[in-house]
């Protein structure tokens, strides 16, 4: 009853910070975020062209997460939580010790992204059965042609069969889980849609139909969607711009920070190369770092000017009338 009252309280806080730092320009952050994203790691077996990792176009360190790291992060924010990503760049099952990491959250909403690739028979039941809440899978294609143009070095069948796997082991264990299937819509793949709709069906799957984020502009013209919904850009004086104004207040600088594999607290998951690191949990705690100067100036700038800020000329947040 106690931890549930520290939790709801938490929540209104948080609210009525975000809703007062948006109206009045006021910053107090006297609570702890509601979500966090915690990347396990930031190497992938897979080179997706227009992903900071699978390119090759991030330039931080690669590595892996420590669990004595997480279990700190788990320390200081599980009574504040109500979910928990544990994925940002890279592919989470590629961790090691992927399986600790889910079981160490248990009892928080945890969410995993993954591309499929190691969804085996026993690795699918050892996820059903561990407590995780949902499972996004990702399949930007149907066939092998269409996958690995975006994919690559995917094989697609390898990613169904996973998702088949799942299903299977969902039913078998009578498991809440929840599974959905996340579709990024692309000029080459939008075609499909209507058959990855079956397939999410066959598979008592949520189906999420995403934006392509695109990191160079020259590639635009290549990826972008026929349907204007699906699209996250338009044409402005020659060239391609985000449908995004952009207005000047964002709630993921007030409700759910990113931790890198190495500890480094970021301001959202739109900061895919650390470029604005708020802290290191190497060095001091969560709550210090949530109320220090760097954020408080970065907060700042963003109800001030946010269209200057390069990690949010991509971002969806504000977004209206596409599939973010």
């Amino acid at each position: 009853m106690i931890s549930l009252f520290i939790k709801q309280a938490n929540f209104f806080k948080a609210g009525f910070s975000y809703l007062g730092s948006s109206l009045g320009g006021y910053i107090k952050t006297d609570y702890m975020p509601l979500s966090i994203g915690t990347e396990l790691t930031n190497y992938c077996n897979l080179h997706c062209p227009e992903c900071s990792s699978g390119s090759d176009l991030m330039t931080r360190t690669r590595g892996f997460m420590n669990i004595e790291l997480f279990d700190k992060v788990l320390l200081e924010l599980s009574p504040y939580l109500y979910n928990i990503n544990l994925y940002f760049q890279g592919e989470p099952m590629f961790h090691p010790l992927f399986f600790s990491f889910v079981e160490n959250s248990r009892g928080i909403n945890t969410i995993i992204s993954t591309n499929g690739h190691f969804l085996s028979v026993g690795n699918s039941e050892k996820i059903v059965k561990s407590g995780l809440s949902k499972l996004i899978v990702s399949l930007d294609g149907l066939d092998q042609n269409t996958y690995s143009a975006y994919r690559r070095n995917g094989c697609v069948n390898t990613v169904l069969e996973g998702i088949k796997n799942v299903a299977e082991a969902k039913e078998k264990y009578s498991s809440l889980l929840k599974i959905e299937i996340q579709f990024i819509v692309s000029k080459l793949n939008e075609g499909q849609i209507p058959q990855v709709r079956k397939l999410a069906r066959k598979f008592k799957s949520s189906l999420s139909l995403k934006s392509m984020q695109i990191n160079a502009k020259e590639d635009i013209a290549s990826w972008i969607p026929i349907k204007e919904r699906f699209r996250r850009y338009k044409l402005k004086n020659g060239g391609y711009v985000i449908k995004n104004s952009l207005p000047d207040r964002c709630a993921r600088l007030w409700l759910s920070p990113v931790i890198t594999w190495d500890g480094k607290v970021l301001p959202c998951c739109f900061d895919k190369n650390a470029e604005y690191v708020m802290g290191d949990l190497n060095q001091d705690s969560f709550r210090e770092i949530w109320n220090g100067p760097k954020y408080r100036i970065f907060r700042k700038s963003i109800l001030t000017g946010r269209h200057m800020i390069e990690i949010c000329r991509n971002c969806t947040s504000g977004l209206r009338g596409v599939s973010c």
